[in-house]
């Protein structure tokens, strides 16, 4: 594709994501993600979804997929059902129809942060 003179060039690169965040929050990591995902994922494509570099569709909802499956994993029963599933565009910022202005319903249920 070719660009002339004055127009901004499209970036791939959109900063770090809601997923970073949400990982933090859940205190998981791109391991636990990995193992706790049906389908084949791999530590690189987690990398690249929290960092923000730009997903195909089909990867968002597979790295979502994984996330929601290493959340409940660390729940206990109680709390599992009342656990709300994420969508894919509350954790990544660039994907259709985000709402920046989203709150997790999940927020109840968060375990505390880790002291220091």
């Amino acid at each position: 594709m070719r660009y002339s003179l004055g127009m901004e060039e499209p970036t791939r690169d959109h900063g770090p994501q809601p997923l970073e965040q949400l990982m933090t929050q859940w205190n998981l990591t791109n391991h636990g993600m990995v193992k706790a995902s049906a389908e084949q994922l791999n530590h690189k494509q987690v990398q690249k979804a929290r960092s923000g570099r730009q997903l195909t569709l089909h990867l968002m909802q597979k790295v979502t997929r994984a996330f929601n499956a290493a959340v409940v994993a660390g729940l206990d029963k109680e709390t599992r059902a009342a656990f709300v599933e994420y969508p894919h565009r509350q954790l990544f910022s660039y994907a259709k129809n985000h709402d920046p202005a989203w709150r997790d319903p999940n927020e109840a249920i968060l375990p505390p942060p880790p002291s220091a």
